[in-house]
């Protein structure tokens, strides 16, 4: 048993850091994207809905997002990210 002890040890510590970790690096950056959502940006749902947040609601963790169809009220946790960087990219010289 004391053979194994190190082998075992070092299994854990391996799918520590390349299981464990990066979900939760991920989930942390998913949560600050959700926390800076702002009136104004354009974003995109999970499930494709492009469209411009019209209205924030922090209460029941909601948002207004306003498409070419008319304003939809989704949940903040299916917003899948945010366009107005990629649109807009700020002139580098």
């Amino acid at each position: 048993m004391e053979g194994q002890l190190p082998f075992l040890l070092l299994m854990f510590a391996v799918m520590f850091l390349f299981l464990i970790l990066p979900q939760q690096r991920r989930a942390k950056k998913e949560r600050n994207f959700r926390n800076s959502l702002k009136k104004g940006d354009l974003v995109i749902t999970k499930g494709g809905i492009h469209g411009k947040v019209v209205e924030v609601n922090e209460t029941n963790d909601s948002c207004v997002i306003e498409t070419m169809a008319g304003k939809i009220k989704i949940e903040r946790s299916f917003i899948s990210h945010e366009m107005s960087q990629r649109r807009n990219p700020s002139a580098k010289k």
